[in-house]
């Protein structure tokens, strides 16, 4: 049989066929050099942490220099009152022994304002490493006046030594750039990444040839392949010129399930027409298709988002994700399904899995989950807003980050019938759900702000969840038209009985009395009730019924919604 001519790259329709000399080769070069460069980029850094401990050394020799003549300063300062000279005497002792070109000594008082300095470059007006300075304070106040200081500056990463000196209530500090004890080293390593590059390409030119003739029969089987690929044709591959090695034995098995498949596909055909086989051989896909189930549905959103956003800039990612890590896990535990996330709202669903007990009970106990982690990440802040009152007090814009870093959510649940599957084209898929029930989940999660409670559900839910448990106590909180509907629809609060308080429980029975009166018409009467029960959601009732004593006429009890 005669050889194909030679060719480095061939294509399955749009898909090229990478060699496997290419691809060993590929692989050998990339550990080569990942274990080249590690071991060198190993090398470097253990020399450079040498030549930093070794600098350190040093500094600590000309901190204590300038340490002591900033003491004696201090008594010449005493004795003539001269403290702009004492400070200019020791900037320029300090100087003489800066020989880098970012190397400076300094002293920084204990709010970080700088109380002399010699650098190399541009002054400094305060200490630059707000973290470094509180955690220097801290440590000052534990008994430790001493140590090793790492900071970041406009120029880099500094380290370095310093002391603190009581007669001039400063740290006396001595440090260097970190770039530039290492820049010769780094020098060296960039000359031996070029050495080594230069070998391995003249390595790779004698690999491809070796590799190239060891795997000249794997070329064949692989046009063959290709052949019978297009030709949609099983085939018989010709071993007479094979090499006695691994690529022969793999020829010969493929021949043996080539003969296989032929004669399975022998059978098959005369089971089925010639297009259903073709089409069966040809066609490997997953379907774009859903179907209509009964789901329930939560919504969770943050309040204030906003506000968070304009505070925090780009440091919201984070936040998000420490919420997100957290709430998610609420509805992993409970059965659910995360069917998207934007920005700072969450939509999950339950009712898809075998799992599921009762889905709008699984629903409910993830909102409350979700509410509690939320109220511990509030409480962590807290605790540390505390810590940092406890050295200082807080700058107006650390108030306005701690305010916006207590993350308060609302969360919204309904259920019933919605479609949920996969839509979008062949080339990207989704998996989705759609449905009115959808729409009132966030409408419902947008009453918590009105109402100001963390979870409003719908009468769907609470029929659910009361046919397995008596746990929750559902309050009903209005009769609520949203806009582009006709009917009102009944939203409850769910009480966890097990762990509201007796109060709060006579609070909300006192609601329900009001909210009675209110559906009458007995406006005088709903009032009085709803000023007794001191709830933040009374306040909405009372703003509605003002001095009114009766309702207008043709009063219903339905509120209707303005907006969405």
């Amino acid at each position: 049989m005669p050889h194909p001519s030679k060719k480095w790259f061939r294509m399955v329709g749009s898909t090229p066929i990478i060699p496997l000399s290419l691809k060993i080769m590929s692989a050998f070069v990339v550990l080569l050099l990942i274990s080249t460069f590690s071991t060198n980029y190993l090398n470097l850094v253990l020399n450079q942490r040498e030549i930093v401990k070794k600098t350190n050394e040093l500094l600590v020799k000309e901190l204590k220099d300038v340490y002591l003549f900033a003491s004696n300063q201090f008594e010449i300062f005493e004795y003539s009152g001269d403290r702009t000279g004492a400070l200019d005497a020791i900037a320029k002792n300090a100087a003489i022994e800066l020989k880098t070109p970012n190397a400076r000594s300094f002293g920084m008082l204990r709010d970080g304002g700088i109380l002399f300095q010699a650098v190399h470059g541009e002054n400094m007006a305060l200490f630059p490493d707000p973290e470094v300075l509180e955690s220097m304070n801290r440590l000052r106040l534990d008994g430790v006046s001493e140590g090793t200081i790492h900071y970041h500056g406009s120029e880099g990463e500094f380290f370095g030594v310093y002391k603190y000196l009581d007669k001039w209530d400063a740290y006396i500090i001595r440090a260097e750039l970190y770039s530039d004890m290492v820049a010769a080293t780094n020098r060296i390593f960039r000359f031996i990444a070029l050495v080594i590059m230069l070998m391995v390409l003249f390595f790779v030119v004698i690999g491809v040839i070796v590799i190239n003739h060891i795997l000249r029969f794997l070329h064949l089987f692989s046009e063959r392949m290709l052949e019978m690929q297009q030709s949609q044709k099983l085939a018989f591959i010709d071993l007479e010129k094979a090499s006695n090695d691994d690529i022969a034995y793999l020829g010969a098995s493929f021949n043996s399930l080539s003969a296989t498949i032929s004669n399975l596909m022998t059978i098959f055909r005369k089971f089925v027409t010639r297009d259903v086989v073709e089409r069966a051989y040809l066609e490997h896909s997953i379907r774009l298709e859903g179907t209509q189930m009964e789901l329930a549905i939560l919504f969770s959103d943050i309040r204030g988002f906003t506000y968070m956003t304009e505070t925090l800039g780009n440091d919201i990612i984070d936040l998000l994700n420490v919420h997100y890590d957290r709430a998610i896990k609420c509805i992993h535990d409970q059965n659910g399904i995360v069917g998207s996330i934007i920005g700072d709202a969450v939509l999950a669903v339950y009712g898809t899995l075998r799992e599921t007990r009762n889905k709008s009970l699984e629903a409910l106990i993830s909102a409350y989950n979700i509410q509690h982690v939320t109220a511990s990440l509030r409480e962590e802040m807290k605790l540390h807003r505390a810590e940092i009152e406890r050295t200082r007090p807080l700058t107006p814009a650390e108030e306005r980050v701690f305010k916006a870093v207590l993350i308060n959510v609302g969360v919204g649940i309904d259920g019933g019938t919605v479609f949920y599957g996969n839509i979008g084209s062949v080339d990207r898929m989704t998996n989705t759900v759609i449905g009115d029930n959808v729409n009132s989940s966030s409408r419902l999660e947008g009453l918590t702000r009105i109402y100001q409670l963390p979870v409003i559900v719908s009468e769907y839910v609470r029929d659910e969840v009361l046919r397995d448990t008596d746990r929750y106590r559902f309050v009903e909180i209005d009769m609520v038209q949203v806009k582009g509907k006709t009917e009102g629809k009944r939203i409850f609060f769910p009480l966890d009985i097990t762990t509201e308080s007796p109060e709060t429980l006579s609070r909300f029975t006192m609601f329900s009395e009001g909210l009675a009166a209110y559906y009458e018409g007995a406006w005088s009467r709903a009032r009085e009730l709803f000023r007794d029960c001191s709830l933040e959601l009374c306040a909405v009732f009372l703003d509605r019924i003002g001095n009114s004593d009766v309702a207008p006429e043709g009063w219903e009890g339905v509120w209707t919604m303005t907006t969405k």
